[in-house]
């Protein structure tokens, strides 16, 4: 499939998909330590950081993850998540409810998972 087919297919998968708990915008994560960006960028979907409080475990301004979600039937997204800071990838699902997001993150095979939640930025 053509670069031009993937955007347009994806800017039709993310028109179709926005609602009252869309995942596009502004997260605070629920322990104060992070504000993300979450937007189209090109034929995915990125988690930018724009802010993070405590930088001891490595976590920056401006590092991002690359994003390749399907909105489930049941409203969820999921798919995977590559760091390329780390060069790693793990399955993600996001689950979003008005005016917040829980994410998900797994690795090794599901066996080790880390939820997060966020609400979105005033």
């Amino acid at each position: 499939m053509s670069r031009l087919l993937r955007a347009v297919a994806f800017a039709s998968f993310w028109t179709a998909s926005a609602s009252a708990t869309d995942i596009d915008g502004t997260w605070l994560r629920d322990d104060g330590n992070a504000r993300v960006r979450i937007a189209p960028c090109g034929d995915k979907i990125c988690a930018t950081n724009l802010w993070i409080g405590d930088t001891s475990k490595g976590e920056a301004a401006g590092d991002k993850l690359i994003l390749t979600l399907a909105r489930q039937a049941d409203g969820t997204y999921s798919g995977t998540a590559f760091d390329p800071k780390r060069d790693k990838t793990f399955s993600m699902t996001i689950t979003a409810r008005s005016g917040a997001l829980t994410t998900r993150g797994c690795i090794v095979g599901g066996l080790l998972c880390r939820d997060v939640n966020w609400k979105a930025a005033q």
